[in-house]
């Protein structure tokens, strides 16, 4: 008899608003970000992120292993794939359109996919 791994697969809806550049707080509910599907409709600027540890209460601009802020490239209508290993030890999380430095205010509404999934 085989054994199955259940990997469990999901999605968070992310919404930066008209004029912001910064979505609201999404609990990844102990699953690791694997990928964001971008909308049609992006104000052109890359994606960085903010993660607390403490429920909240402190949010810190997420950076990699050799102090560089976490950074995709981002564009229009497509599924972006990215390295879980980095959003191991994160729960609570937001993404940016820009980086810290500059941050870039979307021109309407923009809805993101996260894709989540279990490890």
């Amino acid at each position: 008899m085989r054994n199955t791994v259940m990997n469990i697969l999901d999605t968070l809806t992310a919404t930066i608003a008209n004029g912001a550049s910064l979505t609201d707080a999404m609990n990844l509910g102990g699953l690791r970000l694997f990928g964001i599907v971008m909308p049609a409709a992006w104000t052109a600027a890359n994606l960085t992120f903010q993660v607390s540890c403490d429920n909240g209460a402190t949010w810190n601009n997420l950076y990699d292993s050799n102090g560089n802020e976490l950074t995709v490239t981002a564009s229009t209508s497509r599924h972006i794939a990215l390295d879980p290993a980095n959003f191991a030890a994160v729960q609570l999380l937001k993404v940016r359109s820009g980086t810290s430095g500059t941050p870039v205010n979307q021109g309407g509404d923009r809805v993101l996919q996260l894709v989540l999934r279990s490890v």
